[in-house]
């Protein structure tokens, strides 16, 4: 996994509430493997025509938002379904870091063991940063994990919990796999003091 520090990037303006796991992604992708692209699905049922074809109004397909890393999504966002693939696609296309006033509790668990930092601010500074960046396109963010803060466009910074052990896993590029792989030393000690057991 990606080790995550400190991040400015373009940021994605979302203001739809309770955006569910399949506007994040169609359930006809689910059967694919995890080592395709799922970033070239997100979003398709509103992202594409029929055909294929890019919808020109729609935010990602906007040059100012091509390169967005971080969602800024009204309230309830990856709600429904449980799948993974949702936070795969928003991983996979580019995606650091969703905020947003509150999240699906499944989508929230998934995003922090696959790379995708879901940051909880307040709705109205959240409905404030949505709007700055629906008039002024391109605007950026930074989102500073280890300092647990967000700057805001006006300069101000909102802190935000995270969990520790979540937090250690980002910062260090684990997974939970990883994590423990990391304490193979520990772990052979103590196998070793309890082997005549």
């Amino acid at each position: 996994m990606e080790r995550f520090d400190r991040l400015t990037a373009t940021a994605l303006p979302w203001p739809q509430v309770n955006c569910d796991t399949d506007q994040i992604i169609p359930a006809r992708y689910l059967q694919k493997l995890r080592s395709e692209d799922f970033g070239a699905f997100l979003f398709a049922g509103l992202r594409f025509d029929r055909h294929g074809a890019e919808i020109p109004d729609f935010p990602l397909n906007q040059p100012a938002y091509r390169s967005a890393r971080i969602v800024v999504a009204g309230r309830n966002f990856g709600s429904g379904s449980s799948r993974e693939h949702a936070v795969w696609a928003l991983h996979d296309y580019g995606f650091r870091v969703a905020i947003a006033p509150s999240f699906g509790d499944i989508f929230f668990n998934n995003s922090l063991k696959n790379g995708l930092l879901p940051v909880v601010l307040p709705e109205d500074v959240v409905q404030g940063v949505i709007a700055r960046l629906l008039e002024a396109p391109g605007t950026e963010l930074t989102v500073d994990l280890p300092a647990q803060e967000v700057i805001l466009p006006d300069g101000s910074s909102q802190s935000f919990a995270v969990d520790p052990f979540a937090k250690e896993c980002l910062v260090n590029g684990l997974d939970e796999l990883g994590y423990t792989l990391s304490l193979s030393n520990a772990i052979d000690a103590f196998e070793e003091r309890y082997k005549e057991f």
